[in-house]
């Protein structure tokens, strides 16, 4: 495949997972080196894990920040952030990934269902999560929430139900492409993103270095780095 064509009524769903981030130099914690401080990462990110050491969590994500202070966006996330320049409502962007790399290549509309890195909400109560890009040394440095909560970051842990399920099963409903990219079809509800577009209409197309869990879900798989593959996808005009 060297392009994909888009019709005037197409409809593209694009699901990015964490092997998009990978290429610009963030880890993916998955697989036997995915580890922090001997830790796997689901023993960090989990509300158990939270209650128990909150000073742990903390200082995983402030080292994640400072580690996301030093990457850029790579050619994929600029090649998808064109083709919503031209495609406008018509492309749903979809992320697992908690990073900001869309919105710096310069995505408008990108859908954070595992929550963002950069952002930080109460752990008690229901006022909205504020930016907030700090690494704090100690637990002492956390801001706590005028009703007494402690600031958490806003990020769906292990447990956790998704952000934004109901407009992301709508758009898979009305897609007619249907486009995951760096993602290993591991991680539910994720990973049925692709056969619930197939059921609804939709072609599925699959990008990354190595086959999905779930390759029976796609029409088509193209091996490749998405900062090699989407450019050549989505020429820029």
């Amino acid at each position: 495949m060297t392009t994909l064509p888009i019709r005037d009524d197409d409809r593209l769903f694009v699901l990015t997972g964490a092997g998009v981030s990978a290429e610009s130099g963030l880890p993916t914690f998955r697989g036997a080196d995915g580890l922090w401080r001997g830790h796997r990462v689901e023993e960090v990110a989990s509300p158990a894990a939270w209650h128990r050491d909150p000073q742990m969590v903390w200082e995983f994500y402030s080292w994640r920040r400072e580690v996301h202070r030093a990457v850029r966006p790579n050619p994929g996330h600029v090649a998808l952030a064109r083709l919503e320049q031209r495609l406008g409502e018509r492309l749903f962007l979809c992320t697992q990934n908690v990073d900001s790399l869309h919105e710096q290549a310069g995505s408008k509309r990108v859908v954070h269902m595992h929550g963002r890195l950069l952002e930080s909400r109460c752990d008690r109560c229901t006022r909205p999560p504020a930016e907030d890009a700090r690494s704090y040394a100690s637990l002492a440095e956390v801001p706590r929430c005028p009703c007494g909560g402690l600031w958490r970051p806003n990020i769906v842990w292990f447990g956790e139900t998704p952000f934004h399920l109901d407009s992301i099963l709508d758009a898979l409903g009305r897609a007619s492409l249907f486009l995951a990219v760096g993602t290993s079809g591991a991680v539910y509800p994720a990973a049925s993103f692709a056969q619930a577009a197939r059921q609804a209409g939709a072609c599925t197309i699959y990008i990354g270095p190595e086959e999905p869990l779930n390759r029976h879900a796609f029409d088509e798989c193209v091996l490749g780095e998405s900062g090699k593959v989407l450019p050549e996808l989505f020429p820029h005009d």
